[in-house]
């Protein structure tokens, strides 16, 4: 089973539609305890960092994710979910994040669109099992205004988002939404549950 961490944000069920339709048994679940049962957690999330960590801490689901995660559970953190992984954020002041990932989550300043929309050719810029049968530069969906910084774990890359995609062994994630992006996105979603198993 691949738990989706239900915490209050958007766009989950069409994270839960996409893994059910390569094969995953998945569950939106706020439960903790269903954490530990599952293969696999995603980490979803469409909104503000400050709100969201919030909401995880409020069911101490970010404790337990966390917990997981250094026990070697895979997590794969997508769009804001992702940004939750690392370390800090600068969005609308200060905030602490999971700590999973190195680094820090910015403002998009290399786009004259913000909130960047749309898609986007994304450079694979290291290897990872996400990628598996993904062609590089291809196109992903992106709705940000924030980004991860340039970091030493980043797999993808594009000229809005320096770490559009990273990955630290059990810990990965992205900044596009791979439920929306098409064959590659569900491809994605493959290879992670491939990875659970």
């Amino acid at each position: 089973m691949i738990a989706i961490v239900d915490y209050g944000v958007g766009n989950i069920r069409s994270v839960e539609r996409a893994l059910i339709q390569v094969g995953a048994e998945a569950r939106l679940t706020a439960d903790p305890g269903e954490l530990e049962s599952a293969a696999g957690i995603v980490l979803p999330g469409v909104g503000a960092f400050a709100p969201a960590l919030a909401k995880l801490s409020e069911h101490g689901l970010g404790r337990r994710i966390v917990e997981l995660a250094r026990r070697g559970k895979p997590v794969l953190g997508v769009c804001l979910g992702y940004q939750l992984l690392f370390e800090e954020s600068s969005e609308h002041g200060r905030h602490e994040g999971l700590g999973l990932l190195p680094g820090r989550v910015v403002e998009v300043t290399s786009s004259d669109r913000v909130p960047v929309i749309g898609w986007c050719r994304t450079v694979q810029t290291g290897p990872s099992p996400l990628w598996e049968g993904i062609a590089d530069r291809s196109y992903f969906y992106y709705v940000h205004s924030f980004t991860p910084a340039e970091s030493d774990q980043r797999i993808g890359c594009t000229d809005h988002s320096p770490a559009a995609a990273a990955s630290a062994g059990n810990v990965m994630g992205t900044q596009f939404h791979p439920e929306k992006s098409g064959a590659d996105g569900l491809r994605l979603y493959a290879n992670f549950l491939a990875i659970c198993n």
